[in-house]
């Protein structure tokens, strides 16, 4: 039996670093985490797990426990979906390639959109590499950061409300699976996969329940319930399905250090759900202090 004992509350299980599109570096992301108080933490970048090890090794200094996750993304239609992946084999060879064809794409993307806005607005390739860290998943809060840079945003939230909006006719979009190719390869790889902000405002958003259904009956554990984006009425939604199939739920804060104004442990997991996570997942392994 598994010792709930070593998951000690509050944990949070969303995190992100440099490695994606957070502003602090995985150990930094740690140390935030544990001085608001959490003491079991996920590192959760997008498409990536570059920045475990150094995660790993701050969490235990610090007397935390580490669970190795990924945030893969998805979509649905005209829907994006994200599906935090916990303890699964980074070393995966399905899971690995797919994550390799997600980040080259976002870069494709990237560098279309930054063609796009030059039309209009001085802002250049070289401009969103020096907001990126070498090996980092490259996204739109990069361009974000390199429009604050140039003067033209007073901050991310600006840039995505004024010039990174896609009314303003500059957005493109990128590759990313479809949902159950991405439980499948995540179930594969001995991960648990976990839908993250399941039920965000706005008409149609919430992936349909007969595709809920199907996503569960392929492996999908559960959803990311408490977070701050989810709407009372999905949630509710959601809550009949976690009992009648007996799914994991969690809580998170998705903090991205100075990218959002989400702060670590404004939501949170509890123990005996972390505990479920970890019986479940098989491909690699919590890291305890």
């Amino acid at each position: 039996m598994q010792d709930d004992r070593r998951f000690e509350s509050p944990a949070d299980l969303h995190l992100h670093s440099i490695r994606s599109d957070g502003t602090e570096t995985p150990a930094h992301v740690m140390a935030s985490a544990h001085r608001y108080g959490i003491r079991t933490a996920a590192l959760t970048d997008h498409d990536t797990t570059a920045g475990w090890a150094e995660a790993a090794e701050a969490a235990a200094s610090l007397g935390m426990t580490f669970i190795p996750g990924m945030e893969l993304s998805a979509k649905n239609e005209w829907r994006s979906v994200h599906i935090l992946a916990y303890l699964f084999d980074p070393d995966d060879a399905g899971l690995r390639a797919e994550t390799e064809r997600i980040r080259t794409d976002r870069v494709g993307r990237a560098e279309r959109i930054v063609r796009n806005i030059a039309r209009d607005y001085p802002l250049t390739w070289d401009d969103v590499v020096e907001q990126t860290e070498i090996g980092a998943t490259i996204g739109r809060p990069h361009i974000a950061d390199a429009l604050v840079a140039r003067g033209l945003a007073r901050d991310r939230g600006e840039a995505f409300g004024g010039i990174l909006h896609p009314r303003e006719g500059y957005y493109e979009g990128h590759y990313a699976p479809d949902p159950r190719t991405a439980v499948r390869l995540i179930v594969a790889a001995g991960g648990v996969p976990i839908i993250a902000h399941p039920t965000p405002a706005g008409r149609g958003r919430m992936m349909p329940v007969p595709l809920l259904e199907e996503l569960i009956a392929l492996g999908l554990a559960g959803f990311e319930l408490e977070h701050r984006e989810n709407t009372d009425e999905g949630k509710r939604v959601l809550r009949r399905l976690v009992e009648r199939h007996d799914l994991i739920v969690t809580g998170s804060s998705d903090y991205h250090g100075l990218g959002k104004p989400n702060l670590p442990g404004e939501n949170t997991t509890s123990a005996d759900m972390v505990a479920r996570i970890v019986a479940l997942g098989n491909g690699s392994a919590p890291v305890y202090p």
